[in-house]
């Protein structure tokens, strides 16, 4: 019995030590293997695409200045030559003038018996049915639409006029010529002698039937300097009211509306109206040129008129914007010259748009420019 029990510790002792058996030294675990992770790469940016410039268009293609206005217009019109029109401006006659307020440029000056006439010069005439009425023409006028290359248009004459229009060789279409009938019709609602109009229709018979030239001239520069934009003047000279005096009969004024800055045109007490277009005239520019006019033949009983245009000088006013400055000019009719200057004797530049000049007698007549418009 006893030595079953020493049996049985030994086992037990001898199954502890082999548990506890190997070598004497402590086991060093092996560490678990670091894994390396490799940082996601960032993309590479993609490169912007090099920018395609958009083409130029020129916002003018097709067109060119007007060597009338200084704006831009369909290039074919804007080398076709002008026409220059005599307009009645009597009183009776002015409640029937129509195509006028389409004229690039409008021209007045005194004829016989303290009245004007005007003169309308026409870059565009499409779409007129009516133009006038038509009245006789003036050697003056003669001259000035010389300056311009333009196709003189009349219906009627003084021998004065037909001598200058033979002398500077200006073309012309008359309502008492052989072309007269396909250029001209009568308003038989209205009184003779002031009913006789033209139209484009007419006009454009009038010049293929003579043969004229359609274009300007070579070498033609125009009549005006103008400006690229609208620009105004430096001047202490307020002009909101400008009233040419002609006569006691013809006194036309001027307002100026500060909101499209142009001056529209009054006479005979009451806006000037083109009632074809049911248009009030209106100007960007306006140019009194002081002019030295007296009869012709002094103490005829018909009072023609005349203005010294032969290498003639004068001064006057430049007005635009309710502004207004002081000018000179100086003309050579026989060289078809005309310019106007600054009081420095720089050469006048005026601004785009429609202008109006006022042959003005400075002898015996009034020029008022105000800063008021009343």
């Amino acid at each position: 019995m006893k030595k079953m029990k020493l049996l049985l510790t030994l086992a037990i002792v001898t199954a502890f030590m082999a548990g506890c058996g190997g070598s004497d030294e402590d086991e060093t675990p092996t560490p678990a293997p670091v894994q390396t992770v490799s940082p996601t790469p960032e993309p590479e940016p993609t490169p912007e695409p090099t920018p395609v410039p958009e083409p130029t268009v020129d916002p003018h293609e097709g067109q060119a200045l007007s060597k009338l206005t200084g704006e831009y217009i369909p290039e074919k019109k804007a080398n076709r030559r002008p026409y220059a029109m005599m307009i009645n401006n009597i009183e009776y006659a002015a409640r029937f003038q129509s195509g006028v307020s389409q004229a690039a440029i409008l021209y007045e000056a005194k004829v016989e018996g303290g009245i004007t006439r005007l003169m309308a010069i026409f870059e565009d005439i499409s779409k007129l049915s009516k133009i006038g009425s038509a009245r006789s023409a003036r050697h003056y006028y003669v001259s000035v639409a010389d300056e311009y290359d333009a196709i003189y248009v009349h219906f009627g004459h003084t021998k004065f006029a037909t001598a200058k229009i033979a002398k500077l060789g200006v073309d012309n279409i008359s309502g008492l010529s052989g072309v007269g009938g396909k250029v001209f019709y009568r308003d038989n609602s209205i009184s003779a002698p002031h009913n006789a109009f033209t139209s484009e229709k007419g006009l454009l018979e009038g010049r293929k039937t003579l043969k004229y030239r359609k274009n300007y001239k070579d070498g033609f520069e125009g009549h005006f300097k103008f400006y690229e934009a609208d620009t105004d003047l430096q001047s202490e000279k307020i002009a909101n009211k400008v009233t040419v005096k002609f006569s006691g009969y013809a006194s036309p004024y001027f307002i100026y509306n500060a909101d499209d800055k142009v001056y529209y045109r009054h006479q005979y007490g009451k806006e000037h109206m083109d009632v074809a277009k049911n248009k009030q005239l209106s100007f960007k520019n306006l140019i009194i040129q002081k002019v030295d006019d007296e009869p012709i033949v002094p103490g005829h009983r018909k009072d023609y008129r005349t203005i010294n245009f032969e290498k003639a000088t004068g001064k006057g006013w430049y007005i635009t914007n309710g502004k207004a400055i002081k000018i000179t000019w100086k003309k050579n009719e026989s060289k078809g010259f005309m310019k106007y200057y600054h009081e420095d004797g720089t050469e006048l530049v005026i601004n785009p748009g429609k202008t109006y000049v006022a042959l003005f007698p400075d002898e015996d007549s009034k020029l008022t420019i105000s800063d008021k418009k009343k």
